[in-house]
């Protein structure tokens, strides 16, 4: 797939949410792969940075609380027994036209919408016998834990979101890639989608829902 580039002007951030196992790590870094206009805000987890996953700046309970009573963070949440934040650096990224891809909390969603002109939510889905599958080739929990996770699959989205695009990323990355370029481009006026060559028609739209599919005005970031 050709770099294509998703924004001119005021950029958009992009919040991503599934459940464990649904690959939203894999997903963001292949986009971002594929479009140079696009980055990945770099995430604060009070875990240490050896502990694997996604690439995050680790940090102590007590470095985390500084940072959050010196306004470092654009958003910050709790869970999983962890505190994680999106550094305020993000609005920066927006004002220079670039899309922001990070992934949040469900719970962070209308936090986001409500400080973010033009926030989206991706949000990514998979059939429970691949996330179930998916979790236990990673091998970071145990059978108790997966169970847990796979309960909380299900989690409804939190009602009043304007923009949600939902892409099921049970089947080839590649093809999720391609979809989620496709509809963030229908979003951005004057922006052509990118080759779909290797996409088949069944992946190409059955598994896609979208909702508010209005381009927005380019405005300034909401503070």
């Amino acid at each position: 797939m050709a770099p294509k580039a998703l924004n001119k002007g005021q950029g958009r951030l992009i919040g991503v949410v599934g459940p464990s196992g649904v690959g939203k790590d894999s997903v963001m870094e292949s986009i971002a792969t594929a479009c140079p206009e696009v980055v990945l805000a770099r995430r604060v987890i009070t875990r240490p940075a050896n502990s694997g996953g996604e690439d995050f700046d680790g940090v102590s309970e007590d470095e985390f609380e500084a940072r959050v009573q010196a306004g470092a963070f654009a958003l910050h949440w709790q869970a999983h027994g962890l505190r994680y934040g999106v550094p305020s650096g993000v609005d920066g990224m927006l004002e220079r036209g670039q899309t922001v891809l990070t992934n949040l909390s469900r719970g962070t969603l209308l936090e986001a919408q409500a400080r973010f002109s033009g926030f989206t939510v991706l949000s990514l889905t998979a059939p429970t016998r691949v996330l179930a599958e998916r979790l236990a080739q990673r091998g970071r929990e145990s059978s108790d834990e997966i169970a847990r996770r796979l309960e909380r699959a299900g989690f409804a989205l939190p009602e009043g979101l304007a923009r949600v695009i939902q892409i099921d990323n049970g089947g080839a990355l590649q093809d999720t890639v391609a979809r989620v370029i496709k509809v963030l481009s229908l979003m951005t006026p004057g922006l052509d989608a990118p080759d779909m060559t290797g996409t088949s028609p069944q992946n190409a739209s059955p598994r896609m829902a979208v909702t508010e599919m209005t381009a927005p005005k380019a405005t300034e970031v909401s503070k």
